[in-house]
């Protein structure tokens, strides 16, 4: 098995618990709950959201949230798995239209799950538009390589399938980017959770000479640890230069955050894999005084694969790059400081304190926190850069992330580059996230408190468009090209 099936191998056992409907599954989760406890959840649900959801009405009316939760509601006669009722859930919060407003299984199902070998996908697929194209396959001697283009899975056309699986994804207004990405994060995950596991799958895909052909894969089940053969499995792990635990940590660390340096270009790479990463700051402060003292005059600054995180070190961030004061939000408001059916609601006790005493009720009867909406920010003197900024992002880039570019946007010095974020340009729902816990099937509901608006003036619906759209291509993926990098080393070259 070639490194790329290995660790595709180890991706899909992360991943084995996401979602299944299989008939191999344990009789615990093929538990029905009855018509009338599923619809206690369902009503419950409601309540919450109408009580303390900052944006329920944002983008679809009440009148139509209304009909959407009598509909959800009342068309349960019958008992469900959870795997049924929770799809039912996801359609239903997918019409608030917020990325931060998302259905998880409960954690009975998510522990059973992984408990089992569930057969997997075989494929890694990226996914954009209708186009599905491979990142990895299992089997090495599959004539399905990285960088094939498939145009359907057991006779189901790409658009039949990535209709299906979207209308189970909550994204932040009316942008599609964000659903394909989610989708691209374990498209084998959502496969299951529509149509169920299959022993193999039916592969039509465009061959190096442009001719459709098909193939058959066989699905997989993940290799289970024999802890009585660990040295068979570290000698594995050294042939195929797998690393430590303790080497995956600093790995991982290394990826998640990183500053190079080109001294030709006089240029600086930085990535930044979220906003809540632990010694982000000290990072931060170390690569800016880095950055500095090398004479820096073009600064890359990657967070394609930054979700966010905490807000205040977004904040921190463009201080260091923003040439004027700014402020985060025009509005950042709640609509109660109560929390209706609280016992369901994970943190609701320790949430109410800030809600109490940080906010205040504004004429429009909503709590406002004044601290974003009126403190303006300085941009830091001290290491401060001034040269020319280039951003990447991408659908990924969400929530204090797409803040972050969101608010350099226009400067004058800075340059977007890639795809639109997932996240809101106009705003979002977040602050504060809690977790709802149904009381019968026990499924999870993440629910933001704050309506976030960022800057009323902007366009609403959409995430943050780029300056330079660099849209994936199936080439580029056979050739292992970082397409929007190479633009912005493009952009750096010319002007030399």
């Amino acid at each position: 098995m070639q490194r790329d099936q290995l660790l595709l191998a180890l991706f899909c056992v992360l991943f084995c618990w996401s979602c299944s409907s299989s008939k191999t599954l344990p009789y615990s989760i093929q538990k029905k709950y009855a018509a009338s406890a599923l619809q206690e959840d369902a009503q419950i649900l409601e309540n919450i959201l109408e009580s303390n959801h900052p944006s329920l009405y944002w983008y679809t009316p009440k009148e139509k949230m209304d009909v959407y939760f009598k509909e959800t509601i009342q068309g349960i006669q019958d008992s469900l798995t959870e795997v049924e009722f929770r799809n039912r859930i996801a359609v239903l919060v997918s019409q608030i239209r917020c990325g931060h407003t998302i259905v998880r299984y409960s954690n009975q199902f998510i522990k059973s799950i992984s408990k089992n070998r569930i057969p997997q996908f075989p494929l890694a697929i990226k996914t954009w538009d209708d186009s599905l194209v491979v990142l990895a396959n299992v089997y090495a001697g599959s004539n399905i390589k990285r960088g094939t283009i498939i145009t359907s899975i057991n006779g189901k056309p790409n658009q039949q399938l990535l209709d299906s699986f979207f209308k189970y994804i909550s994204i932040d207004g009316r942008g599609a980017s964000y659903k394909s990405q989610i989708v691209s994060n374990n498209i084998g995950a959502w496969y299951r959770n529509m149509f169920g596991s299959d022993s193999s799958y039916l592969i039509s895909y465009i061959d190096s000479a442009g001719i459709e052909k098909k193939e058959t894969l066989r699905s997989f089940r993940p290799y289970r640890i024999d802890r009585s053969k660990m040295d068979s499995l570290q000698k594995l792990m050294n042939a195929f230069k797998i690393p430590t635990k303790k080497e995956i940590r600093k790995n991982r660390k290394n990826a998640e955050l990183s500053l190079s340096f080109n001294d030709t270009t006089r240029t600086a790479y930085m990535h930044l894999a979220g906003f809540s990463i632990n010694g982000l700051q000290k990072f931060m402060r170390r690569s800016f005084r880095e950055i500095e003292a090398n004479k820096t005059q073009n600064l890359v600054i990657d967070v394609r694969d930054n979700g966010g995180g905490h807000l205040n070190n977004s904040i921190r961030l463009t201080r260091y790059l923003a040439k004027h004061s700014f402020k985060v939000a025009d509005t950042v408001a709640a609509i109660n400081r109560n929390f209706s059916e609280g016992k369901y609601i994970r943190q609701s006790f320790w949430f109410w304190f800030p809600l109490n005493f940080n906010t205040t009720k504004m004429e429009d009867g909503r709590y406002h926190y004044h601290r974003f909406e009126t403190k303006r920010y300085q941009p830091f003197e001290k290491h401060h850069f001034d040269g020319d900024i280039y951003l990447l992002q991408g659908p990924s880039t969400f929530s204090a992330a797409s803040v972050f570019t969101a608010s350099l946007k226009g400067q004058e010095n800075v340059l977007l580059v890639g795809e639109e974020t997932g996240g809101g340009y106009y705003g979002n729902s977040a602050i504060h996230l809690l977790t709802v816990v149904l009381p019968n099937t026990k499924i999870q509901i993440t629910l933001p408190l704050f309506r976030v608006v960022l800057d009323k003036d902007r366009p609403m619906g959409r995430g943050v468009m780029p300056d330079i759209l660099v849209a994936p291509n199936s080439f580029a993926i056979k050739q292992g090209v970082d397409l929007k990098m190479e633009v912005v080393k493009g952009k750096i070259k010319d002007k030399r």
